[in-house]
């Protein structure tokens, strides 16, 4: 697309980009969103990666965005190695489907070989990442929460090809995101912004599905 600039989010956009992340995810995973809220207080734990914040701007406006926080993969060992784990990303809805999330990406990625980091992990809809060059967990043995679980939805992105030589690591996730589990707090926080209608979708049920299921050869 042209005309499109991607730079560093700054604390003027954080409320464009907060009300594009409510757009975007609202009814896609749940009845209504909490990305926004994850996004508000992300930006204060002490694993999140400013340097990593980029927004997508077209005539003066912010249509996409993309975020970062630090993770950590574990051997068996116990020795364990700071990786990058990315999102929300965000594209308006009316957006969509142009490449603008693998924009984002790819920037970011760029950015993040610049500091120092090899792999990105991260929970998604696999339709959405295996063309920007995510693979299934399973191959590169990368495990969650116990050994020999390997979620669908849990994809890994080398950085720097073969920055991961085979051996078992588990993925263990910041907890950034843990602030949505307070149900009150993301309600709250949700009406500040303008009423929308909590509904069913059938992209909630596919992502179930993903998000509990898990790749087992």
């Amino acid at each position: 697309m042209d005309n499109v600039t991607i730079r560093p989010e700054t604390p003027r956009d954080y409320r464009a980009v907060e009300e594009l992340t409510r757009e975007a995810f609202w009814n896609v995973y749940k009845p209504g969103a909490d990305e926004h809220y994850y996004v508000h207080q992300m930006r204060s734990h002490p694993d999140f990666l400013p340097e990593l914040a980029f927004v997508l701007e077209r005539e003066g406006r912010i249509i996409g965005n993309i975020m970062y926080t630090k993770a950590w993969l574990e051997d068996e060992t116990g020795f364990r190695k700071e990786i990058l784990s990315c999102g929300p990303l965000c594209v308006a809805p009316e957006f969509q489907r142009q490449r603008l999330g693998k924009l984002l990406l790819e920037h970011s990625f760029a950015r993040g070989r610049e500091m120092g980091y090899d792999v990105n992990v991260n929970f998604g809809n696999p339709g959405n990442y295996v063309s920007r060059g995510f693979v299934s967990c399973k191959k590169k043995n990368v495990c969650c929460f116990a050994a020999g679980n390997f979620p669908t939805a849990l994809l890994v992105r080398e950085l720097v090809p073969g920055a991961l030589d085979g051996r078992r690591w588990m993925y263990i996730p910041s907890t950034a995101a843990d602030c949505c589990d307070d149900a009150a707090a993301v309600e709250a926080f949700d009406a500040t912004f303008p009423p929308r209608e909590k509904k069913w979708m059938p992209s909630q049920e596919e992502f179930y599905i993903y998000r509990h299921s898990s790749v087992v050869r």
